[in-house]
């Protein structure tokens, strides 16, 4: 009998090779070449037909009500997931270390086994019992329903699920975690993947939802295989600057729901507490006008935040003038000032020019260009724009002001704050909107509109 070749596949992106490598030469991931079986027909093993334990059944005659979604107590994180954790279902929490991820799950184990009679089990294999029970204590999430297991051994976790028998399981972190009968290290490539596999058979038949952490690496992506996304049926992203106290939830896959909601928090020295109007977090609140400063709103996922956009501009006598950037992208503000310049013989080569955010907030969508360039350009000529005023459009190289996405969405949430005067693109239905809205084509009748269009005695000295 020939003897049977061994397969080697790539767990990332599926490329095969003739033998094991260190690296995937298809996509480059290190450590996820593993070894797999020979096909049925390379061994000559027959295929059998089995009798299945469970006959299938019309789609009509399935109950969907056992797959509910259930709320998890923290309004933001339901949000994100659809409306709550649906029993059966693993979750995949992924984010840089110290951004907040352990406290936040173990709030919502908290809650969970507060507002039902049931029970959650946290399972932690990055500290010790004593560590955490140290921060539920300091966080207030206390309870008598919440089970607390410092274990690294899968067989071990099983265990302590037959024995608690909780609705929600709570694993930090799958890279922490051993399966004894799998290869590897722990952390490694077949180790993930096996704990990740024995878990999502655990969920599925149970119906108990788990909630697991995963770190991240240099890039941000979830650390291990890709294949680790496919087996979860949620994967989000735990975001936060070290600077602000502000975390954001993104949804990245969703099997029951949006995979494009934000969910906003804020971390204290207390706990973690939801945002669920985080558009004043963004804003500088103040009583009189600034030049300078421009408000607009983006689309985080489905979710409109207003932001206020400022710049700065100095003249300088070096040769090239430093442009600073911070929260904004800054391709995206060097094509406005060539428009400008172009455009509307605003002159800023002799001068430094900064642009910035509010809050820590990024905007790198193109709706905010125009908020940018009249930032810039009130910044200028010393001339605040009117109060009260937000700022929305795409600006092209030609001059002119494009539409975004969700501008209904966008202005209804201005209004909601209080904004009385848009300057939006044209051609947008504004139906239901009562503030008042100023269409305009260019940027030209933008800086017109806006009270900026007196050529200050800087520019004209740059212009001679």
């Amino acid at each position: 009998m020939a003897k049977v070749k061994s397969q080697y596949r790539c767990s990332a992106c599926g490329h095969e090779v003739a033998k094991w490598v260190g690296r995937c030469p298809g996509c480059g991931e290190w450590g996820s070449i593993d070894e797999s079986a020979p096909p049925a027909a390379a061994v000559g093993a027959a295929r059998k037909a089995l009798l299945p334990s469970t006959a299938a059944a019309p789609i009509s005659t399935i109950d969907s009500q056992v797959t509910q979604a259930r709320s998890t107590g923290v309004s933001e994180l339901d949000r994100v997931l659809g409306g709550g954790i649906v029993p059966g279902s693993v979750v995949l929490l992924s984010g840089e270390p110290g951004v907040g991820k352990s406290t936040l799950l173990l709030e919502v184990a908290h809650r969970w086994a507060r507002q039902r009679d049931e029970r959650s089990l946290y399972v932690t294999a990055e500290e010790s019992a004593g560590q955490v029970k140290l921060r539920a204590d300091r966080t207030d999430a206390v309870h008598e329903r919440v089970y607390l297991a410092a274990e690294s051994d899968l067989a071990t976790i099983l265990g302590h699920v037959e024995q608690v028998r909780p609705s929600l399981l709570v694993v930090d972190s799958v890279q922490t975690m051993l399966a004894a009968d799998a290869d590897g290290v722990i952390g490694g490539v077949t180790q993930v993947r096996a704990v990740t596999s024995a878990l999502t058979s655990l969920a599925k038949a149970s119906g108990i939802a788990v909630l697991l952490v995963g770190h991240v690496t240099k890039d941000g992506t979830v650390a291990g295989p890709r294949t680790l996304e496919h087996l979860v049926d949620v994967v989000l992203q735990f975001e936060g600057d070290k600077h602000s106290t502000l975390r954001m939830v993104r949804g990245i896959k969703n099997r029951f729901g949006s995979a494009d909601e934000v969910g906003c928090f804020e971390l204290h020295d207390d706990g973690i507490a939801c945002v669920t109007d985080p558009s004043g977090l963004f804003l500088h609140h103040r009583t009189d006008r600034v030049p300078g400063t421009a408000i607009t709103v983006a689309m985080d996922g489905k979710r409109p935040l207003l932001g206020e956009v400022q710049g700065l501009t100095v003249s300088t006598q070096m040769p090239a003038p430093r442009r600073a950037v911070s929260g904004l992208d800054y391709n995206r503000v060097s094509m406005v000032l060539a428009v400008l310049q172009s455009r509307c013989h605003v002159y800023l080569g002799k001068h430094d020019v900064y642009a910035a955010t509010v809050g820590g907030m990024r905007l790198s969508e193109p709706a905010a260009d125009l908020a940018i360039a009249l930032a810039l350009t009130s910044a200028e000529r010393d001339v605040a724009l009117p109060a009260g005023m937000v700022i929305l459009g795409e600006v092209g190289l030609a001059g002119e002001v494009r539409r975004v996405t969700g501008l209904g969405r966008r202005l209804a949430e201005a209004e909601r704050l209080g904004f009385t005067e848009a300057l939006v693109p044209p051609g947008v239905d504004l139906s239901g909107i009562t503030m008042k809205v100023h269409e305009v084509t260019n940027i030209r009748a933008a800086v017109a509109r806006g009270g900026l269009s007196n050529r200050s005695r800087k520019n004209a000295e740059a212009a001679e």
